[in-house]
């Protein structure tokens, strides 16, 4: 018997009628465009089930949530009979290509049915279990306790407690979440299908082509509608589809079920767990599919979709579409149509990715004029977003939240364009360049970052078919809407609303030695400052900030952040060296620190969080300026939310950096024009003073720390010690002398204390080098003690006899002097502890 009649006949004994070449077919659900589309961010349309009520009882949710049960149980009864359908004439097909006339090869047979077997019999148990659980709960609701007599009277509707419990309790009987567990966990037979099903809808085409057994076959395959007892027509390819569509329908299935389980079901945690999974195995498929992406060009030049976005064009400050392909990048922007057609899009640029050179630099200050703009904005941002606020708690106008919604996203884009932090310079070898704007650096590094990859070893093709590539993006894109956080409404009841403190501790894993900064991002509603970074460390393997820095949030989920490196040269370029991002939550921060170290790649960073919600203040114009010179010591701690304030640190840090061996150190002064600029830096702009600080000579280094505390209105250690301290010295033995001095600093000021003993500790480092400085621990004192000891002022009724001048100094400089000469000096604790919460222990993320 001819091959091609076994397949008939076996099709026949199956009870298909089988068509010869048919001209029309009833249902062909595989499009033309189903390859391309589908190879974008799996998508899917929700099982058609009645949405979830506002607000709802637990009896009406319990009833919704058995109808998506009936929804899904009905949904797997038609998808396990495609899959009947498709399978059908496997068997057929295999039986016959080991003969000399075979329809499919062996091979060929395995590729167009691989993993479908598999897929069909996950199913069919699912399919089984959850119809068990459905048909016992279906008698469970006949019980008199959960149907309510007809005619009752009104009494009736007020139940007693303990029926109210019974009702609860039958209610929740019905458990399925462990069918759904299981299937889910077995949800990578969809995986094995997908990686496949290319190059099976190849071989259905080729086929169906070149062989007119297999097109009779392929176009005339028919599925039972159990219903009404007809049948459906499809054609092979519309069969292979089927497991596609229905993986990608699989997590909005789960949000449908989960949205109508009760939080205290016994499915609930599972259900979510599942949904995890199910999210999880999509969001890996995205990815992996993205990479399959492809336009085939004129020339026949495979080239593929990589990521897509919006980015803002320097040239005209415009809001563009960008596309990276394998070899190339293409800026394009939408061009306005009509409403109701479809999107279109108009090249503006391309560059090849052979040869291409990144670069990128943060933008200079913002001017005047564009900061009082921005501040115009948010201003009414923020009006905007109370009303919206207002209008949630009662109001019955509908107009006004969509028209308010509508302003506010406007004026997001507007804000969008308009707040530029970071440029990324491109330069290609044909001498083309282009450069993309950002106010986000953690955005901008994963586009460098994208395109770096594809740079390595790439190769010059051919130059791309413009109109054919500009074309395919409406198709090809992943990226719908421009990144607005008015766009992703829904309000997340864990997000922040409030302070979001945020201390920066230290980092390690480097390399190499480098000076390194920390940059943080906070998402949600722009009203604020949603950036921030710290200062830069010297040039160490184990840089340390300890630096405490503050948002104000609203709707705030997601924390981000980037450890950055300086380069030693002019050029002042920057590189990222790891970035990371923190899910914030309300219910897992508090006005407590919970510390925890973040992976960025080879770099570990420790932070500590804390949130204090509180109903937000209007945006304000300008930044109030905390001037550091001639400020009281404890406040200038405590503005900057440390014990040792950063420009103590900072410039003994670099003096033991690169001034050990300088002649003279802190007793030689620097240039007073450029102490005096330092100072005015460091009194506005605290990174800014620190960057200046690595280029300025190292005496001026040191004029600035001793300028500091020559300014403090009180010196450190308090003038109603310097009595005592006095007669201290007269102490012969030197050891029970530096006791008693120690015990008296204990009742200094916290952070007066810390700051002394964390100088004592940096000049005795310095002593240490007296061979090349020629600095001995007396001539560190004498140049310390007037700034760091002085007497009380004459005049205010202090006891004890008068010192005459030339007394007070001897005494200042002995008293610090027999500091520097205590070898057991207590350590120098640079900021309060900011992980006090005992179960708060390091994570690593």
């Amino acid at each position: 018997m001819d091959v091609y009649q076994e397949a008939m006949e076996y099709l026949k004994s199956q009870h298909v009628p089988v068509e010869v070449e048919p001209d029309v077919l009833e249902e062909d659900v595989f499009q033309e465009e189903v390859v391309s589309c589908f190879f974008s961010p799996l998508h899917a349309e929700s099982v058609d089930f009645p949405e979830t009520p506002t607000t709802c009882s637990q009896e009406e949710m319990l009833e919704r949530r058995h109808k998506v049960l009936i929804g899904i149980l009905e949904s797997e009864e038609v998808y396990l009979r495609e899959l009947d359908a498709l399978l059908m004439p496997m068997k057929a097909l295999r039986a016959t290509a080991g003969t000399s006339q075979p329809v499919l090869s062996s091979r060929q047979v395995q590729t167009v049915f691989y993993q479908v077997p598999e897929i069909r019999d996950m199913h069919q148990s699912f399919y089984a279990g959850l119809k068990v659980q459905l048909s016992a709960h279906s008698q469970t609701e006949l019980s008199p306790v959960l149907q309510p007599q007809q005619g009752s009277d009104p009494e009736s509707e007020t139940r007693s407690f303990g029926e109210e419990t019974e009702m609860k309790h039958k209610g929740f009987e019905l458990m399925v979440g462990d069918l759904f567990l299981k299937m889910v966990n077995q949800i990578s037979f969809y995986g094995g299908f997908i990686q496949n099903y290319e190059e099976a809808v190849d071989i259905v085409k080729k086929c169906t082509q070149s062989d007119p057994r297999f097109r009779t076959l392929a176009e005339s395959m028919m599925s039972n509608n159990s219903s009404d007892k007809t049948r459906t027509k499809y054609t092979f390819e519309a069969l292979l589809y089927k497991p596609l569509d229905r993986v990608t329908k699989t997590t909005l299935v789960l949000q449908d079920l989960l949205k109508a389980t009760p939080e205290d079901h016994r499915d609930y945690t599972v259900l979510q767990e599942v949904l995890r999974l199910s999210r999880s195995f999509l969001s890996g498929v995205n990815e992996s599919s993205q990479c399959k992406r492809e336009v085939m060009l004129s020339h026949g030049m495979r080239r593929k979709l990589m990521r897509d976005g919006f980015v803002i064009n320097e040239g005209d400050r415009s809001l563009r579409h960008l596309f990276l392909y394998t070899d190339l990048l293409l800026c394009t922007r939408v061009k306005p149509t009509t409403r109701g057609k479809q999107d279109q899009y108009r090249f503006c640029w391309y560059l090849p990715l052979a040869g291409l050179k990144l670069h990128w630099v943060a933008d200079q200050d913002q001017t005047p004029d564009t900061h009082l703009r921005l501040h115009t904005i948010r201003t009414k941002m923020y009006l905007l977003r109370q009303q919206l606020r207002q209008h949630t708690k009662g109001s019955k106008n509908s107009t006004l939240p969509t028209r308010n919604k509508k302003k506010l996203e406007q004026l997001e884009l507007m804000l969008l364009t308009h707040s530029i932090d970071y440029r990324l310079e491109l330069h290609s070898p044909s001498a083309k360049s282009q450069s993309l704007l950002f106010s986000s650096l953690y955005e901008l590094e994963e586009w460098r970052e994208a395109i770096h990859k594809l740079t390595t070893d790439n190769i010059e093709t051919v130059p791309p078919d413009l109109l054919t590539l500009t074309s395919a993006c409406v198709k090809l894109r992943m990226t719908q809407h421009p990144p607005l956080h008015t766009t992703f409404t829904g309000k997340d009841e864990n997000s922040l609303c409030g302070t979001l403190s945020v201390a920066i501790h230290s980092a390690c894993g480097l390399q190499q030695p480098a000076c390194v900064y920390v940059c943080l991002e906070v998402d949600g509603y722009k009203f604020y400052d949603q950036q921030s970074k710290t200062h830069s460390s010297v040039r160490t393997l184990d840089p340390h900030w300890d630096q405490e820095l503050s948002f104000q949030v609203d709707e705030a989920q997601n924390l981000r952040l980037l450890c950055v490196g300086q380069s030693d040269g002019r050029d002042g370029r920057e590189t990222v060296l790891g970035r990371s991002s923190v899910k914030l939550e309300s219910k897992t921060l508090n006005k407590r620190w919970r510390r925890q170290t973040l992976i960025m790649g080879q770099v570990e960073v420790t932070i500590s969080l804390k949130y204090t919600p509180h109903v937000l203040d209007a945006p304000s114009s300008t930044a109030q300026q905390q001037l550091i010179f001639g400020v009281p010591h404890e406040i200038v701690a405590q503005q900057e939310g440390v014990l040792v304030p950063h420009v103590v640190r900072c410039c003994a840090e670099e003096v033991e950096r690169r001034g050990l061996d300088e002649v003279g150190i802190y007793r030689i002064s620097g240039g007073a024009t450029d102490i005096i600029a330092l100072k005015a830096v460091f009194n506005s702009n605290l990174r800014e003073a620190v960057t200046r600080l690595r280029c300025a000579d190292v005496n001026t280094v040191s004029g600035v720390l001793k300028l500091y505390f020559r300014e403090l209105p009180e010196p450190l250690i308090p003038a109603e010690l310097f009595q005592s301290l006095a007669k201290m010295l007269e102490i012969e033995d030197l050891d029970l002398r530096l006791v008693s001095m120690l015990a008296l600093l204990e009742s200094c000021p916290d952070a007066n204390r810390y700051t002394f003993v964390y100088l004592l500790h940096h000049l005795q480092r310095v002593s240490e080098k007296q061979d090349k400085n020629k600095m001995t621990l007396l001539n560190l004192a004498t140049v310390f003690g007037p700034s760091l000891v002085r007497p009380p002022v004459a005049g205010l009724g202090q006891d004890g006899p008068t010192i005459d001048i030339s007394q007070e100094v001897v005494i200042q400089v002995q008293v610090v002097f027999s500091y520097l000469q205590c070898n057991n000096l207590p350590d120098a604790r640079i900021s309060p502890p900011h992980d006090t919460d005992a179960e708060d222990e390091t994570t690593h993320l």
